[in-house]
């Protein structure tokens, strides 16, 4: 029997699981062809045509410009809806749409459907606006001549012309729409009743508990309020309303009160025509710092960094003593080539626990070392490039020093030649170029300037004690060329001719009742292009004493150099002719002896050190003047001349303003014993022995000033603002001294006072001084004089 034969091995699948493999294979060739063709490039569609219909007033070659779906380009729908959307800003027409017409070719005629504005707007009319021109409405309408008429473009038009009224100040104005709200109507007129200006009437503050006075709070913000109740001044600007509620946020922040709150509130008055308002503030804690960290510093060791830092721990937090840091910071790395960005973060505590403390974390990001390569300049039409790169002190190869790069612009602003006006952002300005190679540090650097006009024609008239009434007019030219004569008409209309090497003209005239003087001079402040200034100067000189009258004729020569910040020196010669005249027969043989004319010549030599923080009033720092001179000619004799003056703060208020300054003056003069009356020294008047007249201190003989060779004078004045601006101070004032034949301190005089100063940047550092001394020592034969005053006002 043939037995059966066991196999092993595997089971043969059954038919349905076949199908089943078979069938996920089908589908996923299937998904792979659907995503080859996905995969596979779009064939292009090319615009055959741009076609425009219903154009009645308006050419479809004007519609065209406006679209940027051309002949010859893709077809791209997304492109399409944006020529769309700029057809709707036009405003020209009622209906727009667009039909794309497929051609046999495969290309498509993109169709722009159109429906203009049943007429056009042959004039624009602004009834009774008295106050706003009529080209400023247009800008602020849109609607001009010319255009189609658009309905409902007019209706918006009113809204935004009440809205533009109200944010002048005038809160009731409304306007309505006579005409062009019809689509058949060819004007537009506009019926506008303006309404009142409104003023405030008064500003207040509440809140203000600790930091400032309401006084101080009103120099913060820029609206003002009426001038005695008379509606002089005080225009209500809302927009500038609510812009001083953030100003005086950012005051109290800068000041310690992070969690301030400041909100505003205006009440209208009854007559309609002026509003109250008043800001609430609510200052909240004044915070301190708990700590100060430092991240980010690799290129330096952190230690020096944090040695430069001012901000310590437990100060008051201070928004002006931070920045101070991140600029030591930034100058840092400047100096040494360093391009840094640097930054600050606050870490509060929890306020339940920890009220009124932060954390202060300073952050440096550093960038490489940067060399300067090419130096581009831009805006200068009539300065010379040369005039601007000698000020820079930046040239192509060097180390890129950061800090000059602000101190150049600072240089340039002061040139005086180039607009610095904060309220438009213009002002002299350095950009440096980043590279597109990272690894380069070479840095292109663009100086982009606005030039300004700069010459000027000013008128003045001033009264001082001194020297009585006096006028002046004043010619000055302060981007001057003498190098640069006119070749035509046009440079002389242009402004070309005799401008553009940054050289100064000026020619003045003061003539006045003691006193008269007339003087051109020049200045070049870089001879030959290098750092040395050079100026001379011819002058005609008369002035009445009570002795004599004093005529001079002459010119000087200097040469200057600023050696750094602080430090300059300078050499010159003067040549001038003396004239004496006038002169009593009962004058003493000094005044007697020098009758007619003397001719003086000689060299001088000065140095000059001056740190003040300011050049309008001082607070800090100090001015030290030292001068040589030995002249010449009919008479031989030495004059030596030391003036210091220190500046204190003593005290000043939690924001920094409303300083009291303590000033100490002293200056010591020496003059040979050959020296002639002319030349002598005399004290007394403004800025000397206050209480005495001018030229009232000194050696007489039998009435008559006849001067001295030594003079040494010192003066205490304590200085206390009174007005919240620090633009009104009273003063009192200690004046000592003497002017002595001799080096000795026989006669020394003593005056104590008070004054009051008002401090205009517009007019000068001291523009209207009055001063009432009182003589405590005085000297044989001195006049006396309680009142000594300065007034001054020029343009």
């Amino acid at each position: 029997m043939k037995g059966t034969e066991n196999v092993t091995g595997k089971v043969p699948p059954p038919a349905w699981r076949k199908l089943l493999v078979l069938g996920g294979l089908l589908m996923a060739a299937a998904v792979l062809a659907h995503t080859a063709r996905a995969q596979a490039p779009q064939e292009q569609v090319q615009v055959a045509d741009v076609v425009v219909h219903g154009c009645r007033t308006i050419s479809p070659e004007e519609v065209k410009n406006r679209l940027r779906t051309h002949a010859g380009r893709e077809y791209n729908p997304v492109t399409v809806q944006d020529d769309l959307n700029r057809l709707a800003e036009t405003k020209w027409f009622r209906t727009f749409r667009v039909h794309p017409q497929s051609t046999p070719d495969g290309r498509v005629i993109v169709h722009f459907i159109v429906e203009e504005h049943p007429s056009v707007v042959r004039e624009v009319v602004y009834k009774n606006a008295n106050h706003v021109k009529p080209e400023e409405l247009d800008q602020i309408t849109g609607v001009k001549k010319g255009a189609p008429l658009n309905p409902s473009q007019n209706l918006r038009a009113c809204f935004e012309i009440q809205d533009y009224y109200r944010k002048k100040g005038r809160l009731f104005a409304s306007v309505y729409l006579e005409e062009g709200k019809n689509p058949g109507d060819t004007r537009v007129v506009f019926n506008i009743t303006e309404g009142a200006a409104v003023k405030i009437r008064k500003i207040s503050f509440t809140g203000n508990d600790h930091l400032a006075t309401t006084a101080r709070l009103r120099t913060q913000i820029d609206s003002r309020q009426m001038l005695l109740g008379l509606g002089f001044m005080g225009e209500y600007n809302p927009p500038m309303v609510e812009h001083d509620a953030f100003k005086l946020e950012e005051y109290y922040k800068g000041n310690g009160y992070l969690d301030v709150c400041v909100t505003r509130e205006v009440t209208v008055n009854d007559d309609l025509r002026s509003v109250d308002v008043t800001f609430h503030i609510h200052e909240g804690l004044r915070y301190r710092v708990q700590d100060v960290t430092l991240e980010g510093p690799k290129a330096l060791s952190r230690d020096l960094v944090t040695s430069i830092l001012r901000v310590k721990k437990d100060d008051i937090y201070s928004e002006p003593a931070i920045d101070g840091d991140l600029k030591n910071i930034t100058d840092l790395y400047g100096f040494r080539g360093y391009g840094i960005v640097t930054d600050k973060k606050l870490f509060f505590a929890d306020k339940d626990k920890e009220p009124g403390v932060v954390r202060i974390q300073y952050e440096v990001f550093e960038r490489g070392q940067a060399q300067v390569g090419t130096i581009n300049i831009t805006g200068n039409t009539v300065t010379k490039d040369r005039v601007i790169r000698r000020v820079l002190q930046l040239y192509p190869g060097q180390t890129l020093s950061y800090p000059l790069l602000r101190q150049g612009e600072r240089d340039l602003a002061r040139l005086g030649i180039f607009e610095t006006n904060q309220e438009k952002g213009t002002k002299p300005t350095l950009i440096v170029r980043e590279s597109d190679d990272p690894d380069n540090p070479v840095r292109d650097i663009d100086v982009i300037v606005t030039e300004q006009p700069t010459g000027s024609l000013m008128f003045g008239l001033g009264v001082n004690s001194d020297a009585g009434l006096v006028g002046s007019v004043v010619l000055n030219e302060k981007n001057f060329d003498i190098l640069r004569p006119p070749t035509s008409l046009d440079d002389i209309f242009n402004g070309r001719a005799f401008r553009g090497a940054g050289q100064e003209f000026r020619a003045e005239a003061v003539p006045g009742t003691q006193l008269q003087r007339y003087t051109v001079s020049f200045r070049e402040p870089f001879l030959f292009d290098q750092p040395i200034s050079f100026s001379t100067s011819g002058y005609y000189y008369d002035r009445i004493y009570n002795e004599y009258n004093e005529r001079r004729e002459g010119g000087r020569v200097t040469l200057g150099k600023q050696l750094n910040r602080y430090w300059s020196v300078t050499a010159g010669l003067r040549l001038e002719n003396v004239e004496v005249s006038g002169v009593s027969i009962f004058a003493p043989p000094d005044i007697t002896n020098v009758q007619g004319n003397h001719l003086l010549v000689g060299p001088r030599v000065g140095v000059i050190r001056d740190d003040r923080d300011s050049f309008i009033r001082p607070t800090d720092g100090s001015l030290l003047d030292l001068s040589a001179e030995y002249l010449t000619g009919d008479y031989s004799f030495p004059i030596l001349s030391a003036e210091a003056t220190k500046y204190f703060t003593t005290y000043q208020r939690a924001d920094g303003s409303g300083r009291h300054v303590l000033v100490a003056r002293s200056q010591v003069a020496y003059a040979g014993s050959n020296t002639p009356v002319y030349e002598r020294f005399y004290a007394g008047g403004f800025r000397s022995l206050r209480g005495f007249q001018f030229r009232g201190v000194g050696p007489n003989v039998n009435g008559f000033e006849v001067g001295g060779d030594f003079l040494f004078l010192n003066s205490l004045e304590y200085q206390v603002p009174i007005k919240a601006n620090d633009q009104l101070y009273v003063v009192a004032f200690l004046d000592t001294g003497t002017v002595e034949r001799d080096v000795s301190l026989h006669d020394y005089r003593v005056s104590a006072g008070v004054g009051l100063r008002i401090t205009l940047p517009m007019l000068g550092p001291v523009p209207i001084a009055l001063d009432l001394g009182f003589p405590i020592v005085s000297g044989p034969g001195d006049r006396q004089q309680v009142f000594n005053f300065y007034i001054g006002a020029f343009r």
